[in-house]
C-alpha cells in the first residue's frame, strides 16, 4: 500500500513548513528531465504537467511533506523528504486536449478586483469547515445530533420523531444519530457511510460541521467530505477495551489512520473529544492514560501539543457539550473548556483571495430552487459571485453562475474558505462531475493524467512493482491508476535520491514514482496551491 503522509517529531518544523523550505532550495534540481508536477511527501505532491492550452506547457515544482506516522514504535524515525526533486513537465497532445478555452494568462498576472477585497459579507459571520473524525463506534453521528439539539439546530418535533423510529427498530441509543445519519442504509447498518453536513453558530463562527465515516470501508468518502476542513474534531471513546481497538492494538485503527489522514490534509488545529466518559465513571485517571498514549501518537504525525485541545465529555449524557460540565465526578477533576467553546476558540483559517478562482466541485445535487445543474463544495482560493462566468474544468466548457447559497441563505458572493451550494447556466450537466473545478476563465486549472509523485510506503508485506494498480485520490477526485516506473529510491535522513530505477519498493520506504491515471484530474504543484497538490493511493482498502 501507499501512502503520501510520513512522521515527524513535534519538535521540528511542520510538514507545510517543510514544504516551504523545500520550495527555496529547489533551484538546484537536476535539469536533465524536463518539468514535470511533483507531490508531496505528506499528500503525494501531485505533480505535472500542462496547461490547458495545448502549446504550452506548465512546470511543476516540487510539493512539500506531510505528516504521518506509522506504528508508535517507529514514531522516533524522522523522514525528511527534501527539496531536490526534479521538474518534469509532461506536454500534452493537441489531439488529446478537450478544453476549448482561450489561451491563458499567466497567474502572475492575476490582480483580484475590488469587490473581492472587501470585508467579508455582513449578511453571515465566516465560515469555519470543521471535521467529525474518528474510529468507528466513537460516538461521532451521536455527538453531532446531541450538539445540534442543545444548540436549537434540531426541532423537538424531528427529535421525537427520531426517538420513537429508533426504539420501533430497536435501537433507541442511535436516535441522536439519526440526525445526521439519514438515509436507509445507514440507520439499518448503524454506521455512518456518507458525510453529513449540518451548520450552527458559535460566538466567532458560522460551523459547517462535517461528520464523517468512521468504518475502514467508507475511508474514501472520508477523504472527499474532509478535505474541506479546515479544524478537526477527533472523537475518542474511552470506553475500556474500545480505544485500544482504535488505537489499533492488533494493526492500524481508524483512530490512527484518521489523525494521519486529517494532518495529510494541512490540518493542524485538533480537538480531541474524549467521549463515552460516563462509561468509565468518568474517570481522570483513564482520561489522562489516553491523552497519554494518543498524544504520542499524534505528536509523531506533527501535531504541535500547543494545537491539540483534550476535551473529555459525554455525548449522550450531555455533558461538557456546550456548557461547562454539571457531574461532579468531571467537574471536580477537568476545568478546561467545553467542546463549543473549544471550538469558537479555533484558530481562524487562512483565506486567499489573491489567487485566482479555484473551487472543487464536492458534489453535484439536485435542487429546484438553484436549477438543473447545481453543485457544492468549498471555495478554496478566490472569490465568485453571481451572474459571473466560470470555466468548468477538466471539460473546459464555460458557464454562467446565477444562484449562490450558504446553508439556504442567498448571497450575492462567496470568497475563499466558503463553503456554498451553486445554480450554473448555459452548460451541458454532462460537464459537471465531482472532482471537477470552477475556475476563473482566464486562469484555468492545470489538468494532468501523468504525475510524479513523492511517496512513503507504509507497513507492506508484498512488495511494490511497476504495474500495481490502485485508486488515487485528490480533493473529491478518485480515479483508477497504475506505478509506470519507480525513478528513485530517497534516503530517510537527508530526503535525496540514494538509488535510481530499483526494482521494487518494500516497507517504509520513501520513493519518488511515475504514475499514469485512467483519466484527467485537475491538480495544481503544492507550492502554488495546497489544497489541489495533496493525494492519497490507496490498495485493497488501506491507505
Amino acid at each position: 500500500m501507499l501512502i503520501l503522509t510520513v512522521p515527524f517529531k513535534f519538535d521540528i518544523p511542520s510538514p507545510d513548513d517543510m514544504v516551504s523550505i523545500g520550495l527555496k532550495s529547489s533551484r538546484h534540481l537536476r535539469k536533465d528531465i524536463p518539468g514535470k508536477m511533483v507531490m508531496g511527501d505528506d499528500d503525494l505532491v501531485a505533480e505535472k504537467d500542462t496547461s490547458t492550452d495545448p502549446s504550452s506547457s506548465v512546470k511543476l515544482d516540487e510539493l512539500g511533506g506531510n505528516s504521518s506516522s506509522v506504528a508508535a514504535n517507529t514514531r522516533n524515525e524522522t523522514l525528511i523528504l527534501d527539496n531536490e526533486l526534479q521538474h518534469l513537465s509532461l506536454e500534452r497532445k493537441p489531439k488529446n486536449s478537450k478544453a476549448k478555452i482561450k489561451k491563458p494568462v499567466p497567474v502572475s498576472q492575476y490582480k483580484p478586483e475590488p469587490w473581492m477585497l472587501q470585508g467579508e459579507d455582513q449578511e453571515m459571520p465566516r465560515q469555519l469547515n470543521l471535521a467529525i473524525v474518528g474510529h468507528v463506534d466513537s460516538g461521532k453521528s451521536t455527538l453531532c445530533g446531541r450538539l445540534l439539539h442543545a444548540l436549537g439546530r434540531i426541532s423537538k418535533k424531528q427529535m421525537h420523531k427520531n426517538e420513537k423510529e429508533a426504539k420501533e427498530k430497536g435501537k433507541g441509543s442511535f436516535a441522536y444519530a439519526w440526525a445526521m445519519d439519514e438515509s436507509a442504509d445507514e440507520r439499518a447498518r448503524g454506521i455512518t457511510m456518507n458525510v453529513g453536513v449540518a451548520y450552527f453558530d458559535t460566538k466567532n463562527y458560522q460551523v459547517v460541521m462535517l461528520d464523517s465515516p468512521g468504518h475502514k470501508d467508507f475511508v474514501p468518502n472520508m477523504i472527499s467530505g474532509v478535505t474541506q476542513a479546515d479544524a478537526a474534531v477527533l472523537v475518542v471513546d474511552a470506553s475500556l477495551g474500545s480505544f485500544e481497538s482504535g488505537m489499533g492494538v492488533n494493526g492500524v485503527g481508524q483512530t490512527k489512520e484518521h489523525s494521519q489522514l486529517i494532518r495529510s490534509f494541512g490540518v493542524e488545529n485538533l480537538i480531541v473529544a474524549v467521549n463515552k466518559m460516563d462509561s468509565v465513571e468518568y474517570s481522570a485517571e483513564r482520561f489522562n492514560y489516553v491523552k497519554s498514549q494518543l498524544g504520542i501518537f499524534l505528536r509523531s504525525c506533527g501535531y504541535k501539543e500547543s494545537a491539540i485541545t483534550w476535551v473529555p465529555l459525554s455525548a449522550m449524557e450531555n455533558e461538557n457539550l456546550v456548557t461547562a460540565a454539571s457531574d461532579t465526578r468531571l467537574s471536580s477533576w477537568f476545568h478546561g473548556t467545553c467542546l463549543l467553546e473549544a471550538i469558537d476558540s479555533s484558530a481562524a483559517p487562512h483565506r486567499d483571495v489573491s489567487k485566482p478562482l479555484r473551487l472543487p466541485i464536492c458534489d453535484v445535487i439536485s435542487s429546484h430552487v438553484l436549477g438543473q445543474v447545481a453543485v457544492c463544495g468549498k471555495v478554496v482560493c478566490g472569490a465568485i459571485r453571481s451572474d459571473s462566468k466560470v470555466l468548468v474544468m477538466p471539460s473546459g466548457e464555460l458557464a454562467t453562475v446565477k444562484i449562490i447559497e450558504r446553508d439556504s441563505s442567498r448571497l450575492s458572493s462567496a470568497r475563499a474558505g466558503d463553503n456554498i451550494a451553486i445554480g450554473l447556466q448555459g452548460i451541458d450537466p454532462i460537464h459537471v462531475m465531482s472532482g471537477g473545478v470552477l475556475c476563473h476563465p482566464d486562469y484555468p486549472v492545470s489538468v494532468a493524467s501523468s504525475l510524479e509523485l513523492k511517496i512513503l510506503v507504509l507497513d507492506i508485506t508484498v512488495p511494490i512493482l511497476p504495474g500495481l494498480q490502485f485508486e488515487l485520490h485528490a480533493h473529491h477526485a478518485k480515479v483508477s491508476a497504475s506505478l509506470v516506473r519507480i525513478v528513485s529510491l530517497l534516503d530517510q535522513k537527508t530526503g535525496k535520491a540514494s538509488a535510481r530505477k530499483p526494482r521494487m519498493l518494500t516497507a517504509r520506504q520513501a520513493a519518488v514514482v511515475e504514475v499514469r491515471l485512467e483519466r484527467e484530474v485537475c491538480v495544481e504543484e503544492f507550492g502554488t496551491l495546497k489544497a489541489l497538490g495533496r493525494a492519497f493511493l490507496r490498495s485493497q482498502g488501506s491507505t
